[in-house]
């Protein structure tokens, strides 16, 4: 087993932060929730009107899951919480695991193309 000591408190490891990424992303309920704020900012009443099919508690428990991995973030305004996307996370993930590929992929069709 692989332990970590002095590790600062605020100190975060890339790896579990892209295992709370996939996990997030492993519901289609919460994969849902993102494609909703991808098409813009909502409210929580908003977002939970919009998921109409489970209630206000488990949509604030996918919440919290999405907070976790940093993929959405809440401020408040007033007596609303209003969330948005927050894409980083994703293109962290994007660039680490399929961008390797898809240049692979670029590379091997352009030596195809010219003839190698």
């Amino acid at each position: 087993m692989l332990y970590f000591y002095n590790m600062n408190e605020g100190e975060r490891n890339s790896d579990d932060d892209d295992d709370r990424v996939f996990k997030a992303l492993a519901s289609p309920i919460r994969r849902r929730m993102l494609d909703l704020l991808r098409e813009a900012p909502r409210t929580t009443g908003e977002l939970c009107a919009q998921l109409s099919e489970i209630d206000r508690t488990t949509v604030l428990q996918h919440l919290r899951v999405l907070e976790g991995a940093e993929l959405v973030t809440g401020r408040k305004v007033g007596r609303e919480r209003h969330l948005s996307l927050a894409p980083l996370p994703i293109k962290r993930i994007s660039d680490r695991w399929i961008g390797q590929y898809a240049r692979a992929a670029v590379d091997m069709l352009d030596r195809l193309d010219s003839g190698e």
